[in-house]
């Protein structure tokens, strides 16, 4: 999403800079803006407007975002007359991943299949963030069908968005499959975003971009109106600067949604306010298990980070029990698989099927013949094996796949993270998110030293990532899980964590704006 203006002329790229390195700049989070608009020092059209040339000037070299919502300007003056009570997000700036719909723009899920997926209203979600306050500033880019097209995937590409790289290092990868939700947070391009993940694609990319991330508990937060993967593991969550914000969100988020059922407790279990337990004492106290099994695979620089930020918890009041034995964690990847394939074709399909009219892709198999018919568009580096993999499977009712789904519930869950938590008597688990980004290469695919996702995702329990530090210039995030409906406690552990580590440096865009403008 390039501007003409820009790209042609060296005084606009001056004239841009010098506006982004002014006083509006000083505050980048959800917390700071609202508290400079509460005391008017800006508004909420001013900051629209700051973002709005951030995008302008950066986007290009990160194409993170995809889509800009026309509205969202107005939306921004709506909210600098709106008389008081306002709500909590009143007039911040959001991007949302392009699987979740939004009144008036198509939803892709990156897919050029559905670029006439026209939607004819919110998603609950975004209704919710809307009913805060929130301004939708537009789309963000994903990795094509969340990762889960092909085995050889690079994340962060996309037929409908182009490939998406990762602001600390442009040659590098931004993960996925929330990859310019990421991205485009730690460019600063937006204060905050919404990701979604089904194993990873909140917490992967949250780390590599150096952001927070939190994958909510399953049912905490409504999936209607969002292109899904997997009903059994697919959720909504924020990608922020800080902890704060990402409580902040959650309180918008969080809630129950009639036409998913899943969310049918999310009313009574949420939190009031997350934001009520953030202080720096919420360490004292809190017993907290390394999973070695995640930590030991990694090379020795990260794993050296990892053990400062373990100096920096019991330092701030954690005991540390080491090493924990989560059980069942090399099992998992097999069964996992086989509910994913099933639960994609089941859920795409009833997806499609009430898609609008204009959209001619009805179904997984549709998708695969429109892929095979478009394929120097849609597959110029790897192909859709998963996808075809998927449309090869049977029913939900096939024993093949109850029995999967039963399983790995089973050994992720009650077996597996609870009894761990209940032995030891954990307040969580502890392990680094990933390795840090590596090169995008289109024929290796992605290349990721370790992962902690994948117990908390399918289990549906809450994880949050939580900025580590850098290593070789390149964040890693800290991942802490635990059971069921515990994001307020977790919240709290990350906030006081991340009051006490060092700062991390913001990406510099310098030659990312040079190389736009040319």
């Amino acid at each position: 999403m390039k501007s003409p203006a820009l790209s042609r002329s060296t005084l606009a790229l001056m004239s841009a800079l010098s506006l982004l390195q002014g006083p509006a700049c000083a505050s980048e989070t959800l917390h700071e803006l609202a508290q400079d608009m509460k005391a008017g020092k800006t508004t909420a059209s001013q900051i629209y407007d700051l973002y709005d040339a951030r995008i302008n000037m950066y986007n290009p070299g990160i194409q993170a975002v995809t889509t800009r919502n026309p509205h969202a300007r107005q939306d921004a003056q709506a909210a600098d007359q709106q008389k008081k009570p306002r709500g909590s997000l009143a007039g911040l700036p959001l991007l949302l991943k392009d699987n979740i719909a939004v009144q008036g723009m198509v939803t892709t899920a990156g897919s050029v299949a559905l670029a006439d997926n026209l939607a004819a209203q919110d998603a609950p979600l975004v209704a919710r963030l809307r009913a805060a306050g929130a301004v939708i500033l537009g789309k963000a880019n994903l990795s094509e069908w969340a990762n889960l097209r092909s085995s050889q995937s690079s994340s962060g590409w996309s037929s409908a968005g182009g490939q998406t790289r990762n602001p600390y290092a442009p040659e590098r990868s931004p993960c996925g499959s929330s990859s310019g939700s990421g991205a485009a947070v730690a460019a600063r391009l937006i204060p905050a975003a919404i990701g979604t993940e089904t194993d990873g694609s909140i917490v992967c990319p949250a780390s590599v971009n150096g952001l927070v991330g939190l994958k909510p508990t399953l049912g905490l937060v409504s999936r209607t109106g969002i292109v899904p993967l997997s009903h059994s593991q697919d959720t909504a969550g924020p990608m922020t600067l800080n902890v704060r914000d990402a409580a902040m969100l959650l309180n918008a988020m969080a809630g129950s949604d009639p036409q998913d059922a899943a969310t049918r407790q999310a009313d009574q279990r949420r939190s009031k306010d997350y934001t009520a337990g953030l202080q720096t004492t919420a360490l004292q106290g809190k017993r907290l298990g390394i999973v070695r099994k995640m930590v030991d695979g990694y090379d020795a620089d990260t794993r050296a980070l990892f053990d400062k930020s373990l100096a920096i918890l019991i330092a701030q009041g954690a005991t540390v029990v080491d090493p924990i034995d989560l059980p069942y964690l090399e099992e998992l990847d097999k069964d996992e698989l086989t509910v994913l394939l099933y639960e994609f074709k089941a859920d795409l399909n009833a997806y499609l099927a009430k898609t609008p009219a204009t959209v001619k892709t009805r179904s997984m198999a549709d998708v695969i013949s429109y892929n095979q018919q478009h394929a120097d568009t849609v597959m110029p580096y790897f192909a859709q094996e998963l996808m075809e993999q998927a449309q090869a499977k049977g029913k939900l009712s096939d024993a093949a796949y109850r029995q999967a789904h039963a399983r790995v519930k089973l050994r992720a869950g009650k077996q597996g993270i609870d009894v761990v938590l209940k032995k030891y008597r954990l307040d969580a688990l502890i392990a680094p998110t990933t390795g840090t980004a590596w090169l995008i290469d289109y024929k290796a695919g992605d290349v990721v030293e370790g992962s902690s996702s994948s117990p908390a995702a399918i289990a549906g329990y809450p994880h949050l990532t939580v900025p580590m530090g850098q290593v070789r210039g390149l964040p890693v995030g800290l991942s802490l899980f635990a059971g069921a409906w515990s994001e307020a406690k977790l919240l709290n552990m990350g906030y006081a964590f991340e009051q006490a580590r060092p700062a991390l440096p913001a990406p510099s865009l310098a030659t990312t704006a040079t190389a736009a403008a040319k």
